[in-house]
């Protein structure tokens, strides 16, 4: 007597204010449904689901996780089989990473760091700022572009604005990162490399920018203007080189160890490519602006499990 197989199931991991997961996601479960693997949506911290019942867990549209990291990491080493991997998303999710990135050679938007526990004061944070140019502030433990604002050294309500923004993330007890606005992004944007099992797969620009002035903002996510791109190989080198530092750090050196990451890259001022992010943990992937690439996740899900 021969029993029927049942199918692997995946939940694909989401965030209550998109439970049927952001519309580039979506198609994702009848791309897996065409693969015999039973998808669904599912919000992380919704106590009412049993996440060993999967076979896997792939996190996607968790884009509320910012503001209470510690929670979402936990819930993520409370998950079973989760990709990618409980320590790759600790990893990844506070942007300290990028020192490791910077010390291997990897070009990276010079960073000013504060530290909460030094206590300091609105003089203190004045001093540290960017005397020229326009400069951004951000929290380290950020998602999208959530409380991050964008100011003008050398305007005074502007750079009062920065001081206070500054400082009321520090006496939140939140590490606080200060870096020169990169101006190409107001240009030719910010290049998107997206990478499935360690391999290219495809690349977005995004021209969506920071406005001056600029309140931090609140909001989940910010406005994207995705647009299929072809990157260089300067590009796809830096990419990669930033995906081994990852792969390196928490990987055990393997980049395919990866099920997606995703590679943000801006122009330097010497015309180079220059890392903002990556993003291992819950980046949108533009899977809509590049075709064969929902095919390609969904069979790098469908061989995992």
């Amino acid at each position: 007597m021969t029993t029927e197989k049942t199918a692997p199931r995946v939940a694909l991991a989401t965030c209550s204010v998109l439970p049927d997961l952001d519309p580039d996601d979506a198609p994702l479960v009848q791309a897996l449904a065409d693969r015999g693997v039973d998808a669904r949506a599912a919000v992380w911290d919704d106590p009412e689901i049993d996440w060993a019942s999967f076979d896997a867990v792939v996190v996607r549209s968790t884009w509320d996780y910012a503001v209470r990291r510690d929670e979402f990491v936990t819930w993520a080493q409370g998950v079973p089989r989760l990709l990618n991997a409980a320590s790759v998303l600790r990893w990844n999710t506070d942007k300290g990473y990028l020192r490791e990135l910077e010390a291997a050679d990897v070009p990276v938007i010079p960073t000013l760091w504060l530290d909460p526990e030094r206590n300091l004061s609105s003089r203190a944070i004045h001093t540290r700022l960017p005397a020229h140019g326009d400069f951004v502030i951000k929290p380290v433990v950020s998602a999208g572009a959530r409380d991050t604002g964008r100011y003008q050294s050398g305007e005074a309500y502007s750079r009062g604005r920065a001081i206070q923004h500054a400082k009321n993330l520090l006496v939140s007890g939140r590490e606080v990162m200060v870096q020169p606005y990169v101006t190409s992004v107001d240009t030719t944007g910010e290049v998107r490399l997206v990478l499935i099992d360690g391999e290219l797969s495809h690349a977005t620009r995004n021209k969506a920018h920071l406005t001056v002035p600029h309140h931090p903002t609140r909001g989940l996510y910010p406005d994207e203007q995705l647009s299929a791109f072809e990157p260089s190989a300067e590009q796809v080198e830096v990419a990669r080189r930033a995906l081994q530092v990852a792969a390196d750090a928490v990987a055990g050196g393997d980049p395919a160890s990866f099920l997606y990451a995703r590679v943000d890259l801006v122009t330097g001022d010497e015309g180079t490519p220059v890392v903002i992010e990556v993003e291992l943990t819950e980046p949108s992937l533009g899977m809509a602006h590049a075709p064969g690439a929902l095919d390609r996740f969904a069979d790098a899900i469908a061989a995992r499990v």
